[in-house]
């Protein structure tokens, strides 16, 4: 259905609004790239804050001095996401559509056969994309993909294969916090998305930063903590829900527990199921 609608109906009854999972109404993820060995300290990190977030790895630096090994991949990302970001980390406007394929396919591969299991999502190596590149990853089976252009708001992404977070971690403020911890009613859901790459910490001697940002944020009962791929899943299944042309039934036709608010009442819809809109 519409996107729009499906954030945002109106039954015959009242106002059917969406929530995320256990009726939370906001949703917080992080997203770094490049699998330096610094992402060892960021995960600690994320942990120690219980963040959750995805990883952007080029399969074909793994094992090479400065970054992360082979053989750690599946242990140290363990509460998180591993998502491809091509082999090489090339500039992909300029290779060939086999190249292209090439870079994605095998990362794919790689970083599967490291987890054991399936690999959907992907960044943009230095942000580079255009609609062959973004239709080659589809059929390449990516689900999702994020730019480095910063939406500054806390918006659902429009197209999952255009992902815009909100921002880097450099653009974080205390306003910026502020504003989606105490997100007005008529915003109904928040995503506050920031990427980044850990080295940067390094470099500029700041891990104390993420630090500050994780502080500030966790531990917050409206808030879910998720991966990239967590909210690609939720997102995509809220979307796919059913309406009657009296507005009257909802049906939900994913695998994916929907939380819903009906005025006042939250409604829990399970896979397959068909809930009256005014009981």
């Amino acid at each position: 259905m519409d996107r729009k609608v499906a954030e945002n109906m109106k039954g015959r009854t009242g106002e059917i609004k969406f929530l995320f999972p256990e009726g939370k109404d906001k949703a917080l993820t992080f997203s770094y790239d490049d699998a330096q060995i610094y992402d060892r300290r960021l995960v600690s990190i994320f942990n120690q804050h219980n963040m959750k977030a995805t990883f952007h790895l080029n399969s074909g630096t793994l094992d090479r001095e400065g970054f992360i090994t082979t053989a750690e991949v599946k242990e140290l990302y363990v509460n998180h996401e591993v998502a491809c970001h091509a082999v090489s980390h090339p500039f992909f406007n300029q290779l060939s559509k086999m190249q292209m394929i090439a870079e994605i396919y095998e990362d794919r591969r790689a970083l599967e056969r490291c987890l054991g299991k399936i690999v959907r999502g992907m960044s943009y190596p230095f942000g580079e994309y255009n609609e062959q590149m973004i239709q080659t990853a589809v059929n390449l089976g990516i689900v999702y993909s994020r730019t480095v252009e910063s939406t500054m708001n806390f918006s659902l992404p429009a197209d999952f294969m255009k992902w815009h977070p909100t921002c880097h971690h450099s653009g974080v403020t205390d306003t910026m916090i502020e504003d989606f911890l105490n997100a007005p009613n008529y915003r109904n859901l928040s995503l506050f998305y920031i990427w980044g790459h850990s080295y940067e910490f390094e470099e500029n001697h700041n891990w104390e930063q993420i630090s500050g940002i994780c502080e500030r944020l966790q531990g917050k009962e409206d808030v879910w903590y998720a991966t990239n791929i967590e909210i690609y899943e939720y997102v995509t299944a809220m979307r796919s829900i059913v309406v009657s042309a009296d507005e009257d039934l909802i049906y939900n036709p994913t695998a994916v527990t929907l939380y819903l608010r009906i005025d006042n009442r939250t409604i829990i819809l399970p896979p397959g199921a068909v809930q009256s809109i005014t009981e």
